[in-house]
């Protein structure tokens, strides 16, 4: 017979459970509740054993000890104050709680309505008070020892000038990955065949979408689907309980291990600006139950909820311990899982004061001030659907920034669309419109042609419309204007003459993307022409559409973006931390950047407002300013000929121990190094990149 055990006085930090040993620390905040309780759990969870009250609160912490407890003891929480929602308060001590700081969860809430805090079809709505015990259908929390034999685990800290960014997700990526073992989880993604194949493409980031625990939202499971990308979080510490093969946490570490070894970093897409409970109608699993008028912002009345977020709720980051949440769970990431960055989803939210949004909010400043998350990659989704929500351009340093100007202006220019060469212009050169101010560097913007949220390269080259039926919202979802092409054919075609144009706009994109300055993302799987059957909005299927088809992957693309990754990784031009502005170099007095027109004059403002203008020609050095001590070569001539015409061009002028060489040709994907005369035949549609190399003859 199990011994009945009891709570001593225990500390008020660190907040969760800790196992030290001998015994676990529970401490939880809530500043309104009355008492908070922990609830026991059997071995295998089917049976609560015991209710303990935390008996001691400094201040907002409530906390208590239990010795003998180990590792591996299944609990939850719940907590007792007033239910009065017009006063904030969503108190009901008949629900069981995730504790925010788990570092574990068994699985996922399983939809019943005694989940809700208010009884549901009740003529008061959720100014009712429901009584049914939820523990029946909660996913308990699981004490862990987050310690894990690290070994000669050492973070490959890339610099960011040299990062290759690869958008990924945990199933999507692994669940058809030819000859792994465990698909679908983080044990595939740490295998040996994923990072020969991320190693062989020149990979030097992968940024996972959400691989916290996540919840399936109801509206999803009753239509038969779940919430494939994950963008509902539940616990802001424990790991995703289905990309764990065996339920242990110590499988993230060692697929964090093992891309490192791999020189591999690990960047988390992490959900801070909400929570998975929704708006007042949503489920009690955690916060709201916790301390709803703390955890979250409220209307004027405190009934309702703020929705910058469009998903119903909006963390209140003005609390000084819900900041601390955050930032503790942020550090836990760095220290106890070794990530080695985060790109924040819709992070205008977490800048949001009284007053709108503020690069120098509490969140912003507490993390560049923190000695582990300011060493740390970090990247912002730079908008919300909130008033002034939209903010490329405005994060501080060291932030870099999704950069959708870059997607759109790409795609247009290559759609041929009027007056997008200086578009390409600004995008080519870093878009410091958008960034050269308070010290940034060309490496802030990152940019994209795709990501996750939106067509997959495949699909922007063959559908005009999204079709998104699949998702049961009669394909009202999503995105509405893709700037995308058909070549006049929807969707998948037959036709030798449609394929070979959709494959030269692919290369043409591609390149684009990895001749840029600033910092490179590709979707995974764009590189073996994945497709989603046009459906740009795959956040529910977790099936064939929403997982990469390596079965029929692209292998010439594949090469191709692999050879235009190792071009880019070999030229310093391309990949500079300082932004170029048609500035005289004081080694040479030399420009370095120069605009040429095709006939090789410079280009006149006329020039640039020629809405007719299809042909974009660079020739791009290093930046003024650049130190000695830096990776240097001499120039670099790229041409962009979005017309259907070819064009003759006429090459810069050079020294006369020099001579250009043309490396890339996207017409026919080719790679070399052909000497040049005077001229360089660049089809249309097609980039010609050249380099300067000195030479004997």
């Amino acid at each position: 017979m199990r011994p009945v055990l009891t709570m001593a006085e225990g500390r008020a930090a660190p907040l969760g459970a800790t196992f030290d040993g001998e015994g676990v620390n529970f401490a939880v905040f809530s500043e309104h509740a009355t008492r908070i309780t922990v609830c026991l759990f059997s071995e295998d969870g089917r049976r609560e054993i015991q209710r303990l009250d935390l008996p001691e609160r400094d201040g907002d912490v409530w906390h208590g000890y239990v010795s003998g407890l180990r590792p591996g003891q299944l609990y939850g929480l719940r907590a007792d104050g007033a239910y009065a929602p017009h006063h904030g308060h969503r108190f009901n001590a008949n629900k069981l709680l995730i504790d925010p700081y788990a570092k574990r969860l068994t699985g996922h809430p399983v939809w019943d309505d005694a989940l809700m805090g208010y009884t549901v079809g009740d003529v008061r709505g959720d100014l009712s008070f429901d009584r049914r015990d939820s523990a029946p259908f909660m996913p308990r929390c699981v004490v862990e020892d987050p310690t894990f034999s690290w070994g000669g685990d050492r973070p490959p800290r890339t610099r960011i000038a040299e990062t290759i960014l690869y958008e990924a997700h945990v199933k999507g990526l692994t669940r058809r990955f030819p000859g792994v073992q465990h698909p679908g989880t983080f044990l595939a993604l740490g295998s040996d065949p994923v990072l020969d194949y991320l190693t062989n493409l020149g990979i030097t980031a992968i940024e996972l979408l959400p691989s916290q625990a996540f919840l399936d939202d109801r509206f999803l499971v009753e239509k038969g689907l779940r919430n494939y990308w994950g963008y509902q979080t539940l616990g802001f510490f424990a790991p995703e309980p289905r990309y764990l093969h065996a339920g242990q946490i110590a499988e993230f570490q060692y697929m964090v291990a093992r891309l490192h070894a791999a020189g591999i970093e690990v960047i988390l897409d992490v959900v801070y600006n909400h929570t998975c409970e929704g708006n007042e109608t949503g489920p009690t699993l955690s916060f709201r139950g916790l301390d709803n008028l703390s955890y979250y912002r409220l209307t004027p009345d405190h009934r309702g909820y703020i929705n910058d977020t469009g998903t119903g709720n909006t963390i209140n980051m003005d609390h000084p311990m819900v900041l601390r949440m955050i930032l503790d769970s942020l550090r836990y990431w760095v220290e106890a899982m070794h990530v080695d960055g985060f790109r924040f989803d819709l992070c205008s939210t977490l800048g949001r004061t009284p007053n709108g949004f503020d690069r120098g909010a509490a969140f912003f400043d507490a993390i560049r001030a923190d000695p582990v998350l300011s060493t740390v990659k970090l990247i912002a989704e730079p908008w919300d659907i909130g008033p002034g929500g939209y903010q490329l351009g405005a994060f501080p340093p060291p932030f870099l920034e999704w950069n959708d100007q870059f997607r759109d202006g790409v795609r247009r220019f290559w759609r041929g669309d009027a007056g997008h060469v200086p578009v390409l212009a600004d995008r080519l050169t870093g878009s410091a419109l958008q960034f050269d101010h308070s010290g940034r560097a060309a490496t802030s913007s990152v940019n994209m042609l795709t990501a996750h949220d939106g067509f997959t390269l495949a699909d922007v080259v063959a559908y005009l419309e999204r079709h998104n039926e699949a998702n049961g919202e009669d394909n009202r979802d999503g995105h509405g204007e893709n700037y995308s092409d058909n070549f006049g054919i929807e969707g998948p075609s037959d036709d030798p003459r449609i394929r070979a144009a959709r494959n030269l706009r692919r290369r043409n994109m591609m390149a684009t993307l990895l001749l840029c300055q600033g910092t490179p993302m590709i979707l995974a799987g764009d590189e073996v022409g994945n497709s989603q059957g046009g459906n740009n909005n795959a956040y529910a299927q977790d099936n064939e559409t929403g997982w990469i088809d390596w079965e029929n992957a692209d292998e010439d693309f594949r090469s191709f973006t692999r050879s235009m990754i190792a071009f880019r990784k070999r030229h310093p031009i391309l990949r500079q931390k300082r932004f170029l502005h048609s500035r005289e170099r004081a080694l040479d007095g030399m420009e370095d950047l120069f605009w040429w027109r095709p006939d090789g004059t410079p280009m006149t403002q006329a020039d640039w407002d020629d809405g007719d203008a299809r042909v974009l020609c660079a020739e791009l050095r290093m930046a003024s300013g650049t130190p000695a001590y830096a990776e240097r070569e001499d120039a670099v001539f790229l041409v962009f000929n979005a017309g259907s015409k070819d064009v003759t061009v006429r090459l810069p002028p050079i020294p006369g121990d020099t001579r250009w060489s043309h490396r890339v040709a996207t017409a026919t994907g080719w790679f070399g190094a052909e000497p040049l005369g005077r001229t360089l035949d660049v089809p249309g549609p097609s980039v010609a990149a050249c380099v300067l190399e000195v030479h004997d003859d």
